[in-house]
């Protein structure tokens, strides 16, 4: 087959266009790409593929420059062809919502992974396993999906005259902006309106996903960040929309909070994260909730269940904890609310609806600072940022660690060390990997990966255990009745 029809053909096969915009297409494309050899034999037979030979050949005809993000750019737009515009997008979604929920849903993400927007095949390069815990079995994911900064896009990026449109990546222009250097491309994006309360949202998915079905839902306006009322509603809201999806939102301070604090947002999926399957270590009513069923999550960290078919007053007692905790301080237990005006006190809700009952997780959160902990009294501690010294967010707080990609090839020196092998183990392992080597003095090359997983995971739980703020059930049960039991 030749490379230019058969992209021509691909595009017909899976958009609106048909027979008739076969030359309109072609010359659209080779616009895009030139016309030297666009015409050569493929073996190529997905769309995706063929976009990449044509990229590839755009930048042998001079057409883009052999950079990454540029590559990427006009790659976006070659998806575009495929990719309704919004107004189809979000048409066809409502419309077939009103049949079936779940339908609309599963053809939105058919078509954010068709269109190339959710970036499949790198996704399939991140390194995933489970490990036990007293806890339930954690998640570990090396995050190898995002490609790394080439060193000529850094350099030309510092020549891009500096731009705040888009405000950030989450904001609602970035749907079908081209893309630059310095700033993703989005072509082939699109985002789904809703209405959560009063307020005007947009719903869509993560390119780099880390787990099933991985989206956000953002505020339309660029609005920082904020836990409150409205988010538990709006939360919860969520759930009732999108059938089988949880939704949670990561904390509005800095050290507790998630990587972008300047656009409210929220992030969700279909995917049963570690901290759902937990059970409850205590149960109590608080007062004046009798309709809501509360108690203590099994969890490394401090986290309050609510469950009821009521889903208002899920939303009054989410808020009277909040404040609660706001203005809570409980010196020996180094809870620290406020230094002078500056507060430390925020949660971190997490949304599901089961069995036609709401749930909701609020995790408590402290981000204050002491001289023994500069980073967080509630962070990863030191003995532990070798694996994970990034903030714990909304993901990492439900059970699955998003862990640095130097991991990949770090692990494997470790796995030599514990052998005793020749290897290039970095320092900041050392203590770390000798205490694997003692507790393994007869370990094998066929046990040593898994063997060393198991200590990442081990260490995974005790990142959560260091940012979880209660460190035993007496300590927490005071301030549970400082909210007000039944």
């Amino acid at each position: 087959m030749k490379l230019l029809d058969s992209f021509v053909a691909g595009v017909i096969a899976n958009s609106d266009y048909t027979e008739m915009d076969t030359i309109y297409l072609a010359n659209r494309i080779l616009a895009l790409v030139g016309e030297a050899n666009a015409q050569q034999e493929t073996q190529e037979t997905t769309l995706i593929k063929l976009k990449d030979q044509l990229v590839e050949l755009a930048v042998d005809n001079g057409r883009c420059a052999d950079i990454q993000e540029e590559k990427n750019c006009l790659g976006a737009e070659l998806m575009n062809f495929i990719t309704p515009i919004p107004s189809q997008v979000n048409g066809r979604f409502w419309k077939t919502y009103q049949e079936n929920p779940e339908q609309a849903i599963a053809d939105f993400y058919d078509l954010s992974k068709k269109n190339d927007y959710i970036k499949v095949e790198a996704i399939a390069k991140n390194l995933a396993f489970s490990t036990p815990s007293k806890y339930g079995d954690m998640q570990i994911t090396i995050n190898l999906s995002k490609p790394e900064k080439d060193p000529k896009a850094i350099a030309a990026a510092k020549l891009v005259a500096s731009s705040d449109y888009p405000k950030c990546q989450l904001c609602m222009e970035n749907e079908g902006y081209q893309g630059r250097i310095n700033h993703p491309d989005r072509a082939n994006h699109r985002i789904i309106r809703m209405d959560l309360g009063e307020e005007k949202w947009g719903f869509q998915y993560s390119p780099y996903a880390y787990f099933n079905e991985h989206c956000i839902f953002l505020n339309t306006q660029h609005v920082p960040m904020v836990i409150s009322k409205d988010t538990f509603s709006q939360l919860l809201d969520i759930v009732d929309i999108f059938p089988g999806y949880f939704a949670g939102s990561n904390s509005d301070l800095p050290i507790v909070g998630g990587s972008i604090l300047t656009h409210n947002h929220y992030q969700g999926g279909r995917h049963t994260f570690p901290m759902e399957k937990a059970e409850l270590s205590h149960r109590f009513t608080f007062k004046g909730f009798e309709e809501v069923d509360a108690g203590i999550v099994n969890w490394p960290m401090s986290v309050i269940r609510l469950t009821s078919d009521d889903k208002d007053k899920v939303i009054e007692l989410a808020e009277k904890i909040r404040l609660a905790w706001r203005d809570y301080s409980d010196k020996s237990a180094d809870i620290l609310a406020y230094t002078d005006d500056t507060p430390h006190h925020t949660v971190t809700p997490i949304a599901r609806k089961k069995e036609g009952r709401f749930q909701l997780d609020i995790v408590l959160r402290d981000n204050h600072t002491s001289e023994e902990h500069p980073d967080g009294v509630y962070h990863p501690h030191k003995d532990v940022q070798h694996i994970k010294k990034e903030n714990i967010g909304l993901i990492e707080v439900m059970g699955l660690a998003i862990l640095p990609p130097r991991l990949k090839e770090e692990l494997l020196e470790v796995e030599k060390y514990v052998l005793g092998e020749y290897n290039e183990i970095a320092d900041y392992h050392k203590d770390w990997a000798d205490k694997i080597k003692a507790s393994n003095p007869h370990v094998t090359a066929e046990k040593v990966s898994s063997i060393v997983q198991k200590a990442v995971g081990a260490t995974f739980t005790r990142v959560l255990e260091d940012a979880g703020v209660y460190k035993n059930t007496k300590d927490f049960m005071r301030f549970v009745e400082h909210v007000g039991l039944g």
